[in-house]
């Protein structure tokens, strides 16, 4: 049996450097966003704060067997449920109800949800693993992610409802899903999007149809309409050429001519500041926070902890390829931030949470991750 001493020395410092130095960049970065804005004043003192009480839960869950969640997994999926049904009383904001106010502080439960997910799934295929992935257990795995789904996608949140599901295709696939119901997936996903293209999206709030048309159908004469905060992003990253500004000297952003710089589009701030090298090394330390994710995943030593780590690496992986897919204008503004880096305490503390968590799957593997 490892000792306590023994277990730490497997603490994945790679990963939990790499986490750490994101969460200071972003404090940086949401530093050169307030450019003068009195509002956001206090963003980067509130973010500090948090990264602080996040560092402390990041160490008090990697000290907690990982396994011992698994006795938790039914309480945290109903406070959760409990939450987001809660949330629905507060007061909208952004034309949506995702946030729950305490005192002065703002709590997204959405952004637990994202780790409980994770957790309830990994728990239920760790359960089923040695059966045929079958319809019948493909639909009760995801009658579990809906109930978390249906009170996120009616605040409406339509992109934390995309991630949820995605990390359920995800878990789907990882543990072998069979090719004729993948494309019986694909299918359905493609039957609702004609249906979604033929009714125009009616099921969507006006602002997230907007959102999807103007990316589809964008009007080029349109100065200031929807695609605005999308084009000044671009004009933003093209400010920042290879090395970039300079730090709080982007002229876009401290003349606030780029909108949402501090949550969405703070990837177009950190490219004006520090061009396109400062966002590569950005981006390349988010790729190694997935990929110690997924070394772990490997080396666990059950099914449990692997697809605890396997899911919250691709968690991470799928938030920044959305997020910097927006600022490039790639893909429709979703409202996905930046893991890590952009503004936002709950975000911020389920990411360590759950950094927590891989690194104690990883602290209790048998054999030490590969550096």
């Amino acid at each position: 049996m490892k000792t306590s001493r023994s277990i730490w020395q497997n603490f994945d410092f790679w990963l939990f450097g790499a986490a750490l130095i994101l969460s200071i960049i972003g404090i940086a970065l949401i530093r050169s966003s307030i450019a003068g804005n009195f509002d956001l004043v206090d963003h980067p003192q509130r973010q500090t704060t948090f990264l602080l009480i996040s560092l402390g839960v990041l160490f008090v869950v990697a000290a907690v067997d990982y396994k011992y969640w698994i006795t938790l997994i039914q309480a945290m999926y109903l406070v959760t449920v409990g939450f987001l049904l809660f949330v629905f009383t507060a007061e909208a904001r952004f034309g949506s109800v995702r946030w729950l106010e305490v005192g002065s502080i703002l709590i997204q439960p959405a952004e637990l949800a994202k780790i409980v997910v994770i957790l309830v799934l990994a728990n239920f295929f760790a359960n089923n693993f040695k059966k045929s992935l079958n319809l019948r257990t493909i639909l009760r795995s995801g009658l579990l992610v809906g109930g978390l789904v249906i009170w996120i996608f009616l605040q409406p949140n339509l992109s934390t409802t995309i991630v949820l599901l995605v990390i359920w295709a995800a878990m789907l696939w990882i543990t072998g899903i069979k090719i004729k119901f993948l494309l019986i997936t694909v299918a359905i996903v493609l039957v609702v999007l004609l249906i979604g293209v033929a009714t125009g999206f009616s099921f969507l709030e006006d602002y997230q149809r907007d959102r999807i048309t103007n990316f589809l159908f964008p009007d080029p004469d349109a100065r200031y309409g929807e695609t605005y905060n999308v084009d000044q992003a671009l004009i933003t990253i093209g400010t920042g050429g290879w090395f970039g500004q300079g730090y709080m000297q982007s002229t876009q952003v401290q003349l606030r001519f780029l909108k949402v710089r501090h949550t969405d589009f703070i990837f177009s701030v950190l490219s004006a500041d520090f061009g396109f090298v400062g966002a590569t090394a950005v981006i390349l330390l988010l790729v190694l926070v997935v990929f110690r994710c997924m070394r772990i995943s490997q080396n666990a030593p059950d099914i449990f902890g692997s697809l605890i780590a396997y899911g919250f690496g691709f968690l991470i992986f799928f938030q920044t390829i959305v997020n910097v897919g927006v600022n490039l204008n790639v893909i429709p503004v979703t409202g996905l931030t930046l893991p890590f880096v952009s503004y936002g305490g709950s975000s911020l503390l389920s990411l360590m949470l759950g950094i927590g968590m891989v690194e104690s799957v990883a602290m209790r593997s048998h054999k030490q991750v590969e550096e």
